[in-house]
């Protein structure tokens, strides 16, 4: 282990890191930001791999894989289409990207950024050329290309805006119905043909909406650059933390009218129901892999402020099973019930129904294992997916639709989640 004080590293230091890391096949970098959120935010890790071509492409594979010992972090994704494997569900819809359904690597090398440091380890099976001292070196050997804005970029809708309100009104019905009590509905919109430099994108993005559970990964061909602002779970110890969010308002522009929107958001009984639905479904969820009567909510309707949106967001924790592994608890509580609905199965199904494209990576995860059985994984959301090899860019956004939902307040809303990635892509409206 090699340990630099932040004091004698560059200022450019980080860029350089990421910008070495995406030159291997696999990496990985979590981001917290720097900022403060409730029971902390992500590590600040970057991870690569030299080679992950064997590592697990399921939850069944996944088991067995992690029994393996190992003194390094593993890193890794879980797509929307894990569900496929959890339930008795499955997705057609097409994509442009390509993800495999999960993905996890063993570390070869990875860097965590303490108070005062920057740490840079090597893992023990790695090649004699990969040293910590050789990383340092070779990160600061690491010149910064120049990249320009990207500009130009047609967006298209795969869910043009008359289909999307016309599908929040046939949802509305669902609700009446009985079909459903609260459904999450996403669109995707995507542009061809597009070049950009992932790192400086997702270093723009960044800086445009810094976000406690950010992220950039790189499997093989595609790209995650990733601004989530919502974690999915953590374990620490024997201690289960979900943190979904439920409830959106776009920031003021005076410190008045911002407190207003605070207010607002606080006492919207239509966001608070939204918000308390599904904090009762990650209670059922946990439930199944808890101690019994461990179940809590420490925190119910937080509100936290991020650079574009006020965020309704609730704490839900508990003590885990002695038994239970990472691949029970992830079959016990994924996908997110924030990114499905209530109930999960039926909203899930009828996700499938109305949406117009295959979800993939968003509204899925990505997170770390570290080598003690301690993990924390995000809710990809607010994140670009890119595929240099066919110039394919793609992101997607969502709301929670209930009976009482605006259909064009909803649409709307979509945008307005929207606006840090439309603003790094250089477009002022889809």
């Amino acid at each position: 282990m090699l340990s630099i004080p932040l004091s004698e590293l560059p200022v450019s230091f980080r860029a350089q890191a990421l910008h070495w890391a995406a030159e291997f096949t696999y990496c990985a970098y979590f981001e917290p930001s720097g900022l403060s959120y409730p029971q902390g935010a992500f590590r600040q890790l970057l991870a690569v791999a030299t080679d992950a071509s064997a590592g697990p492409a399921s939850l069944a594979e996944l088991r067995p894989w992690l029994q393996q010992p190992t003194t390094a972090p593993r890193c890794g994704f879980l797509t929307y289409e894990v569900k496929d494997e959890i339930e008795a569900l499955s997705s057609s819809h097409p994509t442009g990207l390509a993800w495999p359904m999960l993905h996890f690597f063993h570390a070869s090398a990875w860097l965590c950024w303490q108070a005062n440091t920057v740490e840079i380890y090597v893992a023990p099976d790695a090649t004699d050329a990969l040293t910590p001292a050789a990383v340092f070196q070779q990160i600061i050997a690491t010149p910064l290309p120049f990249a320009t804005p990207p500009t130009g970029v047609a967006l298209q809708p795969r869910f043009p805006r008359p289909d999307y309100l016309a599908a929040v009104r046939a949802v509305q019905e669902d609700i009446l119905n009985g079909e459903v009590y609260e459904l999450n509905l996403c669109q995707e919109f995507t542009a061809e043909g597009v070049h950009l430099d992932p790192v400086d994108v997702f270093l723009r993005l960044n800086a445009a909406s810094p976000t406690p559970f950010a992220g950039f990964y790189r499997h093989q061909q595609q790209f995650l650059l990733c601004a989530s602002p919502e974690r999915f779970l953590r374990r620490e110890g024997s201690t289960l933390l979900s943190q979904p969010i439920k409830g959106t308002s776009r920031r003021g522009t005076t410190p008045a009218e911002d407190d207003a929107q605070r207010l607002a958001l606080l006492h919207n009984e239509k966001e608070r129901a939204e918000n308390l639905m599904i904090v009762d479904l990650v209670r059922n969820d946990l439930a199944r892999v808890a101690q019994p009567g461990s179940v809590q909510v420490p925190q119910l309707f937080g509100l936290y402020p991020f650079q574009h949106v006020w965020q309704m967001i609730s704490s839900v924790q508990a003590q885990a099973q002695p038994t239970a592994d990472v691949v029970d608890l992830l079959r016990a509580t994924f996908p997110m019930g924030s990114m499905t609905g209530a109930p999960k199965i039926r909203a899930m199904q009828l996700i499938e129904h109305y949406e117009h494209s295959r979800r993939g990576l968003y509204s899925g995860s990505i997170g770390y294992l570290l080598p003690n059985g301690d993990f924390d994984f995000n809710v990809v959301i607010r994140s670009l997916q890119y595929r240099p090899d066919t110039g394919h860019v793609s992101f997607q956004v969502g709301s929670a639709i209930t009976y009482d939902s605006v259909p064009e307040h909803e649409y709307e809303e979509c945008l307005l989640k929207a606006r840090a990635l439309l603003a790094v892509l250089g477009v002022t409206r889809e």
